[in-house]
């Protein structure tokens, strides 16, 4: 098995995906948020996903805003997670009014867990009040804890 170790930029992304979640009150008591109005745009993306206590999550996507595509890159952190999945998964977006604000660290609070093939959604959103529903389909064996945080780069 290879050894992964943990730099300072892990670390420090891994304090600004934590103050993230905990800056979304409704994220972290696992509230419902409704769509705050119409859908600004959508993503597609495909990751990957591996822990042992800390798990790491790469992949790209692509976000679809006012009739162009925009590929961007996932980095994700997520706590208390064991396993590997694949995941590819779609969304819808709101709140984005300037491309700019796409950019971030999303915060969640949901947990989920996948064996085989498994279906489920969360609610992200980041410090610019971007929010994204996403609906994925994970395939691995993989469970999640309580606190994940995601990047989202446009490229």
């Amino acid at each position: 098995m290879r050894h992964i170790r943990i730099g300072r930029r892990f670390l420090a992304f891994a304090a600004a995906a934590a103050l993230t979640t905990a800056s979304f009150p409704a994220l972290a008591q696992g509230g419902p948020l409704a769509p705050p109005g119409p859908v600004d745009g959508r993503i597609t993306l495909r990751a990957t996903s591996v822990a042992a206590g800390v798990g790491y999550t790469w992949g790209d996507g692509t976000l679809y805003w006012r009739h162009h595509a925009y590929p961007f890159t996932v980095k994700g952190l997520s706590v208390a997670d064991v396993g590997y999945a694949k995941v590819t998964a779609t969304g819808r977006v709101y709140n984005l009014h300037n491309l700019s604000d796409f950019s971030g660290i999303y915060g969640s609070a949901e947990g989920n867990v996948t064996v085989g093939r498994g279906i489920g959604g969360q609610f992200l959103q980041n410090g610019n009040g971007v929010q994204i529903r996403i609906d994925q389909v994970s395939h691995g064996a993989r469970l999640t804890g309580a606190a994940d945080g995601v990047q989202l780069t446009l490229r």
